[in-house]
């Protein structure tokens, strides 16, 4: 996404991975073979030469590479990464920008985690924004983004992995965690999709959507996350409470959860309510 991003911007761009590039040539974009986490002199001459440098890798990749990285970027460079998980990789860059800065180096950095998957494209979605090192370079990234349609959103590295854990740990457990439970219950998707309300579609299709991605993407943010046990476990016992409430007959106590949590939505909740018969509306079969 950033490289073709970037290059329709008019940035000249290198492509570093660590096996051949497949795919068709992008315009302005150089591609080059070599390993971040044990880059060798022309990887290093690359990262030397660079304005911006972005890892778009694993978190680990992120913790291995940022230190020999930065002892190679110039002053007034730019180093972003792309981390669902912000917590460590956050610490680790601190710490080799402190290094960096002893050996004269003014290096600046952001992390970055968009909140949407590249194939849907920046236009109107929010990207989660830590700036660790401010200044001119962060700045331009970020504008440049914006120009892109995004939504640049700041968060603290605590906050940014607190709030992912709801966001995304919970919402893909919760996902998974159906289909689990369709599997279980022996029931087909066809025969399901023929009957299926709206809520019931829009959950096979998220369904579809994670199980068809790379499993990887969802194991990093699964296991990743400080926050992940904990949001795996709100969303059991949340299970565990409306058990609790059917198997009683209580529904007057059921009714007050779904009071309590309407009430919880907020001033939010007539726009979601819209959001939601809108989204439905638009998915409807033709």
């Amino acid at each position: 996404m950033f490289v073709e991003r970037l290059a329709a911007s008019g940035v000249a761009v290198t492509s570093l991975d660590i096996a051949p590039a497949g795919g068709a040539p992008i315009a302005g974009v150089r591609r080059i073979v070599g390993d971040v986490t044990c880059p060798e002199p022309p990887v290093m001459a690359e990262v030397a030469a660079a304005d911006l440098v972005v890892l778009a890798v694993p978190e680990k990749t992120v913790l291995t590479a940022v230190g020999p990285l930065t002892a190679a970027m110039r002053p007034g460079a730019v180093l972003a990464d792309t981390t669902s998980v912000k917590g460590a990789v956050v610490e680790r860059t601190l710490s080799a920008l402190r290094a960096a800065s002893d050996r004269g180096g003014g290096i600046e950095a952001v992390s970055l985690n968009p909140m949407y998957a590249p194939s849907l494209g920046p236009r109107g979605r929010p990207v989660a924004t830590v700036r660790l090192k401010d200044g001119p370079g962060v700045r331009a990234l970020l504008g440049l983004m914006e120009s892109w349609g995004a939504r640049i959103v700041p968060v603290g590295a605590r906050e940014h992995d607190r709030l992912m854990a709801a966001a995304q740990v919970a919402t893909h457990a919760a996902v998974l965690s159906f289909g689990l439970a369709l599997r279980e219950l022996g029931v087909g998707v066809a025969e399901l999709s023929a009957l299926a309300p709206p809520p019931h579609t829009a959950m096979l299709a998220l369904l579809a959507r994670i199980t068809s991605a790379a499993p990887e993407v969802y194991w990093d943010i699964q296991t990743g996350s400080p926050d992940a046990e904990q949001a795996r476990a709100a969303l059991k016992n949340g299970v565990e409470t409306l058990g609790a409430l059917a198997n009683d007959g209580d529904e007057a106590g059921f009714a007050a959860v779904l009071a309590d949590l309407h009430a919880y939505l907020g001033a939010d909740a007539s726009r979601l309510t819209d959001l939601c018969r809108d989204m439905f509306q638009h998915g409807r079969p033709a």
